[in-house]
């Protein structure tokens, strides 16, 4: 087995523990050290996996910030590659715990305010506003950041 192979097979075994699939994680361990975007094509011959699997894991990378798909202009074909950096994966992620949030509140109306069912409920409601005030100043920085680089 190759280093490429222990690479994206230990990729594959990190985003299982995510609750995605296993294939999906190889399918991404793959992109990450593709150096340019690369056919469905390519990644099932890379990672032994058939077409199939191949764009089911891509549609998960994709919903999941992950990767995203590159339309091939004139053919259905497409091309994927990884997204760059921290911020896509979090962007992602906000965009879930913030609609994670509001369906919580919306259970506020099911429980009595100061209930241990009611305190469970803010807990977690606060819990998961907390994640998305800290990965919102994580994005702010990484810009501030990215601007600063690009302005020397």
């Amino acid at each position: 087995m190759s280093e490429n192979d222990d690479f994206v097979n230990a990729v594959g075994d990190l985003l299982a523990s995510w609750s995605l699939s296993r294939a999906t994680g190889r399918v991404y361990g793959a992109l990450l050290i593709e150096e340019a975007p690369v056919s469905l094509d390519h990644l099932g011959a890379t990672v032994s996996l058939s077409k199939g699997q191949v764009s089911t894991s891509t549609r998960e990378l994709v919903a999941w910030g992950l990767a995203r798909t590159i339309p091939q202009a004139g053919s259905r074909r497409v091309l994927v590659e990884a997204t760059k950096g921290l911020e896509s994966l979090l962007e992602a992620s906000q965009r879930r715990a913030r609609t994670l949030v509001g369906a919580l509140a919306g259970g506020r109306r099911l429980v009595v305010p100061g209930s241990v069912a009611g305190q469970r409920l803010e807990d977690v409601i606060g819990l998961f506003d907390g994640y998305v005030a800290a990965g919102d100043r994580i994005l702010r920085e990484r810009t501030h950041i990215v601007d600063d680089d690009q302005s020397q």
